[in-house]
């Protein structure tokens, strides 16, 4: 039980905003060399859908 938990926080903890990134790069990549398209867009969207770029980051001090 508490293995699976753990497992569940991995995926949370470096899985999705690893996802995010590989999104947002290839939203740039790709409009970079072909232009702005629907893909793009759809990548970019889906990469603020799931962590926001400009997303305020906790302070520990």
């Amino acid at each position: 039980m508490i293995q699976k938990r753990i497992a569940q926080w991995a995926v949370m903890a470096v899985a999705v905003p690893l996802a995010a990134a590989g999104a947002r790069r290839l939203s740039h990549t790709l409009e970079a060399r072909r232009g702005p398209s629907g893909a793009t867009r759809l990548l970019t969207k889906g990469a603020d859908l799931i962590r926001p770029e400009k997303a305020k980051r906790r302070r520990f001090f």
